[in-house]
């Protein structure tokens, strides 16, 4: 599943704009850190606002950053975390419903018109 989802080196304003335009609520997608090399963000919209949250790797396993106080769950590959996290979402993060994939999101833009058209 990461991979279907992992949109690579993005910035902020453009998941957001993503997550409004095709997403709903509980939509995401994951995006490199802009501040952290090496990480992940996941991004998950709820209501009208896109939550992020960081993923790293601790120990060659992935995790979420979470509060200080709490230990962070481990995982061997990204794909687990994304699996574990869509059944049972932690009281702290925003439910991970529906993946925002960027193959289907590339092919149901295929036949449409631009949006806009940038002149150099």
């Amino acid at each position: 599943m990461f991979a279907s989802i992992y949109y690579g080196n993005i910035s902020k304003n453009e998941t957001e704009r993503l997550l409004e335009k095709y997403g709903r609520d509980g939509s995401f997608l994951i995006r490199d850190s802009e501040t952290v090399p090496g990480s992940f963000c996941l991004c998950v919209r709820r209501d009208t606002f896109v939550h992020t949250y960081r993923i790293s790797q601790t120990s060659g396993k992935w995790a979420v950053k979470a509060a200080p106080a709490v230990t962070p769950q481990l995982f061997e590959t990204l794909d687990k975390l994304i699996d574990t996290y869509r059944r049972a979402v932690p009281s702290t993060m925003a439910a991970l419903l529906y993946p925002l994939d960027k193959t289907a999101l590339n092919n149901s833009n295929q036949n449409k018109e631009f949006d806009y058209l940038e002149l150099c």
